[in-house]
């Protein structure tokens, strides 16, 4: 059990799979209302932050319920994930099951209900032999990788590096709402959700935030998707502790957060893209690599949903595959048209089912953390 993992493509040999397990639904305040804004603008609109406090709900927040039966079809779909990677030979370790009755966890001047360790790949950055925490940006989030405790100290036994970025307070001013604000970005949608944060006694301006799914890992390069100010402040963390080491390369707003649905590599040389645009808003070095832009996403491999199911992501959340080797791609089987697109680029694809993958924020790159890799820090852009 070795930590060596510096990129996604190289052949996969140890990765960690998330759990599903008592997810019971989502805690709705203003930490998680900024991070799902693009998503949440079209939902409708009895939801917004002030609303909640008119209503008399105390400290601004609500609890919004996931239907068991989606719970139900995702922990089968997780666990067939799993399953799939297992039989592809590659060793799967499991973060700790979320308890079915977890108390709430509390920060100052906050509390929330956790969530399980499901959505892995944005709490914890991989480079190399070392593990790194991310701060998180959702309350509800804090202690997720609490979760995946006992496998990070096997391979700190083993001998990699665990370091921790500096925890942010999440009280309601830690956050630059700048993107939010932007009508540009939010369509008038949840603007009204954050418009009027709470002053703390333990304010302390803006702080850094920073998820590992806003990390691109190329080797000694690494391309990180900056929005706001928050953002910022975690890649200057990140440029002076990595020092040395790998190259920071910034792209500004590909995404309100994470970039894996955006963008990903594929093999050296070869990105999977949402739009031929991206293209432009990638460092000069990279611009001339193979960008694969599959067809529009399909309205029809999606579940329909009822006025109250909340929908977390964007129809190209399907664009969210893992890669097994540079030849070998696992991807949601009802995506036809990625699967197509990736074949007749002469890409193995393995379909795998991953219904509800709107309602829980993630696809296969999200739920999944790959931990040992046969690729080195190479240099991919020179």
């Amino acid at each position: 059990m070795r930590l060596h993992s510096h990129d996604d493509f190289t052949p996969l040999r140890e990765i960690i799979v998330g759990s599903a397990a008592h997810y019971g639904g989502h805690d709705r305040d203003l930490t998680f209302e900024l991070f799902h804004h693009e998503n949440l603008s079209g939902f409708r609109s009895d939801w917004a932050y002030p609303r909640l406090a008119q209503a008399g709900a105390g400290t601004r927040r609500q609890k919004w319920a996931v239907k068991d039966r989606y719970v139900e079809e995702l922990h089968e779909d997780v666990e067939a994930l799993a399953s799939t990677l297992a039989d592809l030979g590659v060793t799967v370790h499991r973060p700790l099951p979320l308890p079915p009755d977890a108390d709430r966890i509390a920060g100052l001047g906050w509390e929330a209900a956790p969530t399980p360790a499901l959505n892995i790949r944005d709490n914890t950055l991989i480079l190399g032999a070392e593990i790194i925490e991310t701060p998180p940006a959702i309350r509800s989030r804090y202690l997720e990788t609490r979760l995946l405790a006992a496998v990070f100290t096997g391979y700190f036994e083993t001998g990699a590096t665990w370091t921790t970025m500096p925890r942010p307070t999440l009280s309601d001013t830690s956050f630059d709402l700048s993107y939010a604000r932007d009508a540009a970005t939010t369509l008038g949608g949840p603007t009204e959700a954050i418009r009027d944060p709470q002053p703390s006694p333990y304010d302390v301006g803006y702080e850094m935030m920073l998820d590992g799914a806003q990390v691109l890992r190329l080797g000694r390069d690494l391309v990180v998707n900056i929005a706001q100010s928050n953002h910022q402040q975690g890649v200057h963390w990140l440029e002076r502790h990595l020092a040395g080491r790998y190259r920071v390369h910034r792209v500004w707003r590909m995404a309100d957060n994470h970039i894996d649905s955006m963008i990903l590599a594929l093999r050296p040389g070869v990105f999977l893209a949402r739009h031929d645009g991206i293209r432009d808003l990638m460092p000069e070095p990279l611009r001339s690599w193979r960008y694969i832009v599959p067809p529009e996403p399909d309205p029809g491999a999606f579940p329909g949903y009822d006025d109250e199911d909340l929908v977390l992501t964007s129809p190209y959340i399907d664009l969210n595959v893992l890669s097994v080797d540079e030849h070998t791609v696992l991807v949601n089987k009802e995506c036809t048209g990625l699967i197509k697109t990736l074949e007749a680029e002469c890409f193995t694809v393995v379909p795998v089912r991953h219904r509800h993958r709107r309602l829980f924020g993630g696809g296969f790159h999200c739920f999944t953390l790959d931990t040992c890799r046969d690729g080195g820090c190479e240099d991919y852009v020179s």
